[in-house]
Parts: structure tokens; sequence; C-alpha cells
């Protein structure tokens, strides 16, 4: 009867939870730049993406009201898909251009009514030893920030794919760091950056992957 308590709630219990199986698995999610993110304003988050455990660090490491972005095949899970509905989850179909359409539409709705939006643009997991080989960003999700006229927040994600995916099955103790870039102001973007958003939102996150590699871990 009271969405806004209901997602409320249930943010709160997924970042908690979340917290608790970084704990489990004997990893300390490092934060870098939370003084990065706007809290006046919805933001639209965009990451590298390397592990399902990329979800668990971005619920666990921001207090603002967020959604991700989901491939359209989790709708179908029974359940699972109820607790993203509340934790304010957006399930993207590039198959169906007018669905996807739809899908951006309510990223822009949640973005100006302080929702924020998290998306990672490579269309899947990169799970190469290389963090910094990021592949290519699809442009058309930037719309978000484009039309509702947020910033876009960068991140660069390392640590997640050697978790879990690198030893698969098994998790396996982890360096995990999670680095919350400059906000992107597009209307203070050159034309030329602005056509090309998505290159110049890659480039920013690659950059940042070096310096993890170079200052943090290297």
């Amino acid at each position: 009867f009271r969405p806004d308590i209901s997602t409320a709630v249930a943010q709160t219990m997924v970042r908690g939870t979340f917290k608790i199986m970084f704990f489990i698995a004997g990893t300390r999610l490092e934060i870098i730049g939370s003084n990065n993110i706007p809290s006046d304003s919805g933001v639209l988050f965009v990451s590298n993406h390397r592990s399902y455990f990329d979800i668990l660090a971005g619920f666990a490491s921001t207090k603002k009201a967020l959604g991700f972005v989901a491939k359209y095949e989790m709708i179908k899970i029974p359940l699972l898909k109820q607790w993203m509905d509340l934790v304010n989850c957006l399930f993207l179909n590039r198959e169906d251009i007018k669905q996807g359409l739809k899908t951006i539409l309510q990223g822009v709705d949640n973005v100006k009514s302080g929702i924020s939006v998290w998306i990672c643009l490579e269309g899947g997991r990169h799970r190469r030893d290389d963090v910094t080989d990021v592949r290519e960003f699809k442009e058309g999700s930037l719309k978000i920030a484009e039309k509702g006229k947020v910033p876009i927040v960068p991140v660069a994600i390392y640590g997640t794919y050697e978790l879990w995916e690198k030893q698969y099955p098994r998790i396996k103790k982890s360096r995990v760091i999670i680095e919350y870039g400059k906000p992107i102001i597009i209307s203070e973007l050159s034309d030329q950056d602005k056509k090309k958003l998505g290159a110049y939102t890659r480039g920013k996150i690659i950059n940042m992957l070096e310096d993890i590699v170079k200052e943090k871990v290297g």
C-alpha cells in the first residue's frame, strides 16, 4: 500500500545483505571517490562490467536511491523480479526497439524523480584478465542522462571477476575496489564529446582502472 516505504525498506535490506555477502567472502569493499557523487539529484552511474558481484558492489557502496538496468530475461524469474522491482531495477530488451525505448523513458523518469540508475554499457560481463580492456560502450542508454538532465558518474570496478567468475563455482577472497569518478555534466562538454558520449565516458573509466592497477594494486 506504500510503495515508497516498501522500496526504502527493500533497498536497505539489499544493501545490508550484500555487505554481509562480501564479509562472508572474506573481502572488504574499498570505496574511492564517494564525494564525487552528487547528493542533490539522481544520477546515471556508468561502469565497466566484470562480474555479477558488480551489482552487489554498486548497492553496497552508495546510499543513494538506486536501481540497476538488467537484461530483459531476468523479468521471467519469479520472486527475483518482484525484488528487483522494489529496488527500482529496469529490464532492458535490446532486441525489441519499442520495448527498449520504454525502458529508457522509465529511466529518465526515475532520475528526474531522484532515483539514480546504474548501467553497464559493455552489453555483458567482460571477463578477460586485463581489467583495463573495456569493450566499446553501447550509446543508447546514455539518453537517460541527456534527457533527464542529470550528471553521468563514471565508475571503475576492480577485483569482482577474481572473487567468483575466475574460479567459478568457488568464491575466493579478492581485493575489490570501486572508484567513483568526477561527474560528467553533458551541457559542459564540447560538441565533439557530446556526439561520442559513450567513448568519452569509457575513456574516463579506463583511465581510472589504469590508475587503480598502477597505484593501488601494482
